[in-house]
């Protein structure tokens, strides 16, 4: 049996993940950086990672139930994301690589978060939304690589939502991160505000609905509850209807959600709605592999290694501003080619 070791410290999670050559998700274990106040500080959470790496890389070989010398292949996070995180990740797949005397794969981040949502939920052939603190991005594979059909052009969703909590004076904890108390909200809110609803062509604005927001909030009008509802509403439709452009554009039959934004209840309940008026499966991908994880870059490693991308520790920088169309995935044509042909057998 082969393995990969996947690491993962694109941001605040350091994350450590074993799949098996044959899909098995053997240990995904994560350690996050909470700051005592405001957003991510790069060099605190760099900090941290370096901290938990030997914890986390242990209990990951204890859970899996293997040992060092039974791994294949090491991969990282070689980008996109925060400039000393990644690079505190890809120092430690280094050192295991040159330690162990295997190949090291540099996976980026975005195709892991589609790849492992692929592999859990069963997927073919989707077009992704991928939402999260950092990125917002819908795309479908098309002619070697995963292209992107709409993006935000400043700000992601998840960064939206997390600073308009923190303006709005409310503190998130382990297990309860701003995306949920917005959520939990808007849950109770009955008023629609009217806020800015800014999709230029497929691609998507969020900088002044979250300016918006946060000046209601200010003026003292209206309950919190109304803010949050008015502003989830808002920008989780501006995400459906690029999603819905891609998907009646592309004719992909199935709509594949993820990112850490992905847990939102009311977002998956638009979502499926336009996925069922155009035919195709909704699959939300667990939150435990929705999130930045390790075990999405072991898998997307071992489709990677599979395929002969490894790289050579000298070569092996961070990139920290890798777009997912820039990526080529070999592995895929193959997948499509090999389902195509099952489909015609049956």
């Amino acid at each position: 049996m082969e393995y990969c070791l996947g690491i993962e410290s694109t941001a605040d999670d350091f994350s450590v993940g074993i799949a098996s050559f044959e899909g098995e998700i053997l240990a995904n274990v994560m350690d996050a950086y909470l700051p005592e106040e405001g957003g991510i500080h790069p060099r605190e959470a760099a900090q941290h990672h370096s901290q938990v790496a030997a914890k986390v890389i242990a209990e990951a070989f204890e859970k899996a139930g293997i040992k060092p010398k039974d791994i294949t292949v090491i991969a990282f996070s070689q980008g996109p994301g925060l400039g000393p995180c990644l690079r505190t990740g890809a120092t430690a797949a280094r050192a295991l690589a040159t330690y162990l005397k295997v190949p090291l794969v540099g996976v980026n981040h975005c195709v892991a978060h589609i790849e492992i949502g692929k592999l859990i939920t069963k997927a073919r052939d989707p077009v992704t939304l991928y939402v999260s603190g950092g990125n917002t991005i819908v795309a479908a594979y098309e002619a070697g690589r995963y292209r992107i059909f709409g993006e935000t052009l400043d700000i992601a969703i998840g960064n939206c939502l997390d600073v308009f909590a923190r303006n709005a004076g409310l503190r998130q904890r382990k297990g309860l991160v701003f995306g949920a108390i917005v959520e939990k909200l808007a849950e109770k809110g009955e008023k629609l505000i009217p806020l800015p609803y800014s999709v230029k062509g497929m691609d998507l604005s969020f900088s002044g609905l979250l300016t918006a927001a946060i000046q209601l909030l200010k003026e003292g009008k209206y309950r919190l509850e109304d803010i949050c509802y008015s502003l989830q509403e808002t920008a989780f439709s501006m995400l459906t209807e690029v999603t819905e452009r891609a998907l009646a554009h592309t004719e992909k039959p199935e709509v594949l959600l993820t990112g850490g934004v992905a847990a939102n209840k009311r977002l998956q309940q638009m979502l499926k709605v336009i996925a069922e008026e155009h035919d195709a499966r909704f699959c939300v991908v667990p939150k435990e592999y929705a999130l930045d994880n390790g075990a999405m870059i072991a898998w997307t490693g071992v489709l990677a290694y599979k395929h002969g991308l490894t790289i050579p520790v000298e070569k092996s920088m961070v990139k920290r501003k890798w777009r997912l169309d820039e990526v080529d995935v070999p592995w895929v044509e193959e997948e499509l080619k090999d389902a195509n042909q099952e489909g015609c057998r049956s």
